[in-house]
């Protein structure tokens, strides 16, 4: 997952956990900015927000991921992804809110978390992830809830904290890895003492 990825980090795996009860701060959208729905058709946008922000090299390899991954559970999508979009209706940035199994445990995971590069440094990441727990928490109750990024998302890193996540050492979760004792004195140099970046 990516809001703004810097590839001049060295690449090590991370698994965020929120708490239930973690408090998720209420959202404040940028003016001229609103929150919609995925609907059928929206996959382009979504493929074109997520190659724009750098987390695949051409939009139809996004977009081919997204049909195979995805747009088999349509009802779900229109659920659970969510975009923010300008006045003129272009989509600028997007989030899933999905799930993933743990053996027989099923937890909500949030996925897929992207602003559309000419659109980063508004605010947006920190609103569609705020939107994104508060819409989680209600689909799914005030559960533990997960993600999964990287140290090149060590910006996003610090939204997910305000938005209660905390890096955990657990591996294995969902299907992904952490490579938690590698990435940590990077995220520590980079977000929890940026004055050594």
């Amino acid at each position: 997952m990516v809001i703004i990825l810097d590839k001049s980090v060295q690449f090590y795996k991370i698994i965020m956990h929120r708490k239930k009860g973690a408090p998720v701060p209420q959202v404040q959208l940028p003016d001229g900015f609103k929150f919609v729905g995925f609907k059928a058709g929206d996959e382009l946008d979504w493929a074109e927000i997520e190659t724009s922000a750098g987390e695949f090299n051409r939009t139809i390899e996004a977009l081919v991921y997204f049909q195979k991954r995805f747009l088999a559970y349509l009802d779900e999508l229109e659920r659970r992804t969510i975009f923010i979009e300008n006045a003129k209706g272009e989509k600028a940035a997007t989030l899933t809110s999905w799930w993933a199994y743990t053996g027989k445990r099923r937890d909500p995971w949030i996925h897929w978390v992207s602003v559309k590069s000419r659109f980063q440094g508004l605010g947006l990441g920190k609103s569609i992830v705020f939107e994104g727990m508060h819409r989680t928490i209600e689909m799914e109750g005030d559960r533990d809830v997960y993600l999964s990024t990287q140290t090149w998302s060590y910006k996003a890193i610090g939204i997910y904290m305000k938005a209660g996540f905390e890096i955990t050492r657990e591996s294995g979760l969902g299907g992904y890895e952490n490579d938690y004792d590698k990435a940590m004195p990077i995220i520590d140099r980079l977000l929890i003492n940026p004055a050594y970046s």
